[in-house]
C-alpha cells in the first residue's frame, strides 16, 4: 500500500515531509507534544487537544490497534470523548500492524474515520527540541503544497466546540447532586464521579446552573485559554460568593484562579504526558500525574486566603489552589488519569467530604 506524501510547516519556516496514515486533507493549528508512552485512544478523545496538532514523542505509535465503542452508563467505556479532538497527529513510525485483546481496528483507520490527518516518517525529536527552544508554534499539514493560513487556537472560544449544547444527569438517585461544568470534560471524570454514588449533572461551560438544586460544583478540563470564557468566570464567582463547594481540574485550575481575581499565563511548551511529578505542598510527598495543558495560574496574583496545593517538581509553576477557610480546592493535572497513574484519584474522595 503507497502512502501519500505530506509536509507539516510550522510558523517560523521550519519543515517536515512524512507519509500520510490518516485522513488526507490540509489542517492547522498549536503543535504540540506529549511525552506519553502509551495511551493513544484516550489522549486522541481527549477535548483539551481541540484545535492542537499532536506529535508522539513516543517512536512507535500504533501497535495495539483502536477499542470498540462499548457503552457504559451512556458513556463510550475506553475513550475519553466521543471522536478525536487534535486536527492532526504527528508520529515517528506507525505501526501498520496491530495485536491487542482489546483492538477492533486500526488507528489509521480511525484517523481515516473521523477524518483527522496523521502523518509518519517524521523526525519527532528534531520537531520536540525546535518546540522546547521555541516553544508551542502554530503549524499546518499540507497535501500536494497546497496552501492554507496558520489557525491560532488560543484566540478562538474553542470550548464552545467541545461543551455540550443541553445539559445531561447521570445516576438521578445518588447520594449527592454535583454540577459538572463541562469545558471539555474527559468521562473519566464522570466515571470518576458515579463511582462514588453521586448524581452528576453535566451542563453547558456557559450555563447558568443556578436554576438547579445541587450540593458541589466540579469544573472540567478543556481547551484553550481560560481568560476567553469570562461567563464561566462569571459564574464561578457567583458560586464562590455563596461558598459553594467546588473542585476544579486543569482548565478548572486556571478558571477557579481567574473567578478568585488571580491571573494565568501561557506556558512556553506546557505539560503534556502521563509522568509529571507534583509535590503536595509543603511535603516531600511526590505524585506522578497525567497532564494536558498550555496555560498555568500565577499564584502571587491571588490573595493571602489562598494558598498552593500541589507544585510542579520540574518548573516549580503551580499545580493546584486551596482556599485557607473555605471550601474550593483544584488541581492543574488529571487525577482520573486515562491514560497514566491513579495515584491521585483519591482527590474525589477529598472533595466529597467536603459536600454539605
Amino acid at each position: 500500500m503507497k502512502y501519500k506524501e505530506a509536509k507539516l510547516i510550522l510558523k517560523d519556516g521550519s519543515e517536515f515531509i512524512g507519509k500520510s496514515f490518516g485522513y488526507e486533507t490540509n489542517t492547522n493549528g498549536e503543535v504540540v507534544f506529549n511525552t506519553g508512552m502509551v495511551g493513544y485512544p484516550e489522549t486522541l478523545t481527549d477535548p483539551s487537544y481541540s484545535g492542537q496538532i499532536l506529535t508522539m514523542t513516543y517512536p512507535l505509535i500504533g501497535n495495539y490497534g483502536v477499542p470498540g465503542k462499548k457503552k457504559e452508563n451512556g458513556l463510550l467505556k475506553y475513550f475519553e470523548s466521543d471522536n478525536i479532538h487534535c486536527r492532526g497527529l504527528i508520529v515517528s513510525e506507525y505501526s501498520k500492524n496491530y495485536s491487542h485483546w482489546n483492538a477492533e481496528r486500526s488507528l489509521s483507520d480511525w484517523l481515516k474515520e473521523e477524518k483527522i490527518p496523521g502523518i509518519y516518517g517524521i523526525d519527532t525529536r528534531k520537531l520536540t527540541k525546535i518546540l522546547r527552544e521555541k516553544g508551542s508554534m502554530l503549524g499546518k499539514i499540507i497535501f500536494q503544497n497546497e496552501n492554507i493560513d496558520f489557525y491560532d487556537p488560543n484566540n478562538a472560544d474553542i470550548v464552545k466546540e467541545v461543551s455540550i449544547k443541553e445539559s445531561i444527569t447521570y445516576n438521578d438517585s445518588g447520594d449527592k447532586k454535583i454540577i459538572l461544568i463541562d469545558c471539555g470534560t474527559k468521562y473519566n471524570i464522570i466515571r470518576s464521579l458515579l463511582k462514588r454514588n453521586m448524581c452528576v449533572i453535566r451542563v453547558p461551560y456557559d450555563c447558568n446552573f443556578f436554576q438547579f438544586y445541587f450540593d458541589g460544583l466540579v469544573v472540567s478540563n478543556g481547551p484553550g485559554n481560560p481568560k476567553m470564557y469570562q461567563k464561566t468566570i462569571h459564574n464561578l464567582k457567583r458560586a464562590m460568593e455563596h461558598d459553594i463547594p467546588t473542585f476544579g481540574i486543569c482548565l478548572g485550575n486556571q478558571l477557579l484562579a481567574l473567578a478568585a481575581g488571580g491571573n494565568t499565563y501561557k506556558l512556553k511548551y506546557g505539560h503534556r504526558s502521563q509522568n509529571q511529578p507534583c509535590i503536595l505542598a509543603n511535603t516531600k510527598r511526590c505524585f506522578i500525574t497525567t497532564q494536558n495543558h498550555g496555560f498555568a495560574v500565577d499564584l502571587k496574583s491571588l490573595g493571602e486566603e489562598w494558598q498552593e496545593y500541589y507544585v510542579n517538581a520540574n518548573d516549580n509553576t503551580n499545580e493546584g489552589l486551596r482556599h485557607m477557610t473555605k471550601p474550593f480546592l483544584s488541581v492543574q493535572f488529571h487525577p482520573e488519569s486515562t491514560p497514566g497513574p491513579y495515584d491521585t484519584e483519591f482527590l474525589f474522595d477529598e472533595f466529597v467530604k467536603i459536600l454539605k
